[in-house]
């Protein structure tokens, strides 16, 4: 047997055996994807981590370097499920077969936690979760939307509800996808479609029960805005009891399963019901309390009025009115007399200070005077009529045209109006005018005599 496995070729040492494995698996796993539980996690002073990575049915030992770890967003643990992105690896002293881990993230629920736990710090620093912006539910809608899959177990429970509580109330009913990608665009889209109609009062946003996975698209941020701007009170109630999303944080409400958010949304009719007859006994008894007082009152009302009978009141305000009438007449009879020699005194008072003598008097003086004032201004003028006579005469016996009416002339220079009184003031050319008693004349200087 030894000789003819001796006499075989190629014959390989066990090194050489763990690198080509090792080679080999490098080259056909450089990077995979493994999901598995943390076990046998160990972290020693050198700052490497050391687990093993199993199921239910193996398991592979599992390397993370120190330089790989600030990659970490969680803190391993045992019995953690996860996805590590690795390398194939075999240690080749030992012939292990290993990997060499450069990430790992939360698998499943773990990961999905870890966003929603930062999804809802973010929101409640922001205020989405505050109490202050819920609105109350209306103690009677007059319509109440369902914003759901038309498919689901949910709206039949929601619908079975509110018929048995309140048929009367109309349900609108907003068909949206509840789980896959798209889910988070329909139920946003949904929101606003029913604030924009206005045709509801009161909106219940609901799914069945699931994985948290399968509740994700209630825990996306455009959800939990689209609630927040809603105008329309919210009811969320989405999966079971036990199942927590963000939309439940920013609703105005929410309820543990979607037949409890259509206990909150759809008032008891019977409770109704009662009240309405309650109220309706306890208004007839105030009406029949209050027709009570009244007749009372009408009662009481009507012995007085008996008591003061109107015809007698007429009466005994017509004999006043009469009394009123005969004093009126006599105290008008008795003033107008009174008046009367009141006017006769001042009229003879009046006649003594008349002033018709006075002015009959001033009449006659101003005619006298009138007379003398004419007489005057005759012999005024008679007198100064000859006063001007007589400087008249004066002035035409000094006046030089008397003496140019006895022959003489008056000689002048027309430019300068100067009078000539010798031929020195002359030059041939000149010309003069010469003014005689009746009339003038102008002449041009041909010769001048000196003598």
């Amino acid at each position: 047997m030894n000789s003819v496995l001796s006499t075989q070729r190629n014959i390989i040492t066990v090194t050489q055996l763990n690198r080509a494995t090792s080679q080999l698996l490098a080259e056909h796993f450089f990077s995979v994807l493994v999901e598995g539980e943390l076990s046998n996690l160990a972290q020693p002073t050198s700052g490497h981590i050391y687990f093993t990575l199993k199921d239910a049915n193996a398991q592979v030992r599992c390397a993370m370097f120190r330089t790989q770890q600030r990659r970490l967003g969680f803190k391993p643990e045992n019995g953690k499920q996860v996805v590590v992105k690795a390398q194939v690896s075999l240690y080749e002293p030992r012939g292990d077969y290993q990997l060499i881990v450069e990430q790992i993230e939360e698998a499943g629920d773990g990961a999905l936690r870890r966003a929603f736990d930062a999804l809802k710090l973010k929101l409640s620093e922001q205020g989405l979760f505050d109490v202050a912006h819920k609105r109350s539910l209306p103690a009677l809608p007059n319509a109440i939307g369902v914003i759901t899959s038309p498919s689901g177990a949910a709206i039949r429970d929601i619908v079975a509800v509110l018929r048995r509580r309140f048929a009367a109330i109309p349900v609108i009913i907003y068909p949206v996808a509840v789980q896959g990608d798209n889910a988070k665009h329909e139920i946003a889209k949904a929101i606003a479609t029913a604030n924009r109609l206005k045709q509801c009062d009161v909106i219940i946003l609901g799914r069945g029960g699931g994985s948290l996975e399968d509740l994700w698209a209630f825990n996306e941020e455009l959800v939990a805005r689209a609630i927040y701007a809603s105008e329309i009170p919210i009811i969320s109630a989405v999966g079971h009891e036990t199942d927590v999303t963000i939309a439940d944080f920013v609703a105005d409400l929410r309820a543990a399963t979607p037949s409890a958010a259509a206990e909150y949304a759809s008032p008891d009719q019977q409770h109704w019901l009662s009240r309405f007859q309650s109220l309706e006994s306890r208004l007839q008894q105030h009406l029949q309390r209050k027709l009570n007082q009244k007749q009372q009152t009408l009662d009481w009302l009507g012995q007085r009025l008996q008591q003061q009978h109107p015809g007698q009141r007429l009466a005994r305000n017509r004999r006043r009115s009469d009394e009123l009438e005969a004093r009126l007449k006599q105290a008008m009879r008795g003033k107008l007399r009174r008046n009367a020699s009141v006017i006769e005194a001042k009229s003879a008072k009046l006649w003594r200070y008349n002033p018709a003598l006075t002015i009959s008097s001033h009449q006659q003086r101003q005619d006298y005077l009138r007379q003398r004032l004419i007489a005057a201004t005759a012999h005024k003028l008679e007198q100064l009529k000859q006063r001007l006579l007589n400087a008249s005469q004066t002035l035409h016996a000094v006046s030089p045209l008397a003496t140019l009416n006895r022959g003489y002339a008056l000689v002048i220079k027309p430019d300068s109006g100067a009078v000539i009184r010798s031929s020195e003031q002359l030059k041939p050319g000149d010309t003069v005018q010469t003014r005689l008693g009746h009339g003038s004349f102008t002449s041009e200087i041909k010769t001048i005599s000196r003598d």
